[in-house]
């Protein structure tokens, strides 16, 4: 898979949006946001020839997938308890779709109830 195609596969509502807020040395690190709230649900980049994905994810949830999957890192640049690293061509694509929809239902704005 490349980048391209793991846009396409985060696009996964009308709310999701790819952004691309850097330049320089991090110009091709790619931001999938939220389009209603803003939040990122995705950071997708390259590192050691790899392409990977840091995604949002239940902190429970997280040394589970490490343990069954070695593609599963700790998050880079993000905080470990919430956030993982996928090496996006490591672990089969129906795990990457189930954990793109976690992080992205995670960041998703919160319904708020109205007060009577």
């Amino acid at each position: 898979m490349n980048s391209q195609k793991l846009i396409k596969r985060c696009l996964i509502d009308n709310d999701a949006l790819e952004t691309h807020p850097w330049e320089n040395e991090y110009k091709d690190f790619i931001v999938m946001r939220h389009k209603s709230n803003n939040k990122w649900f995705a950071l997708i980049f390259e590192t050691e020839n790899e392409l990977c994905i840091n995604l949002k994810c239940y902190p429970d949830l997280i040394p589970v997938l490490k343990d069954q999957y070695p593609a599963v890192k700790p998050a880079w640049h993000m905080n470990k308890k919430h956030w993982c690293t996928v090496q996006v061509n490591h672990i089969p694509d129906e795990t990457l779709d189930e954990l793109i929809k976690i992080s992205f239902d995670i960041t998703a704005p919160k319904n708020k109830k109205k007060l009577h």
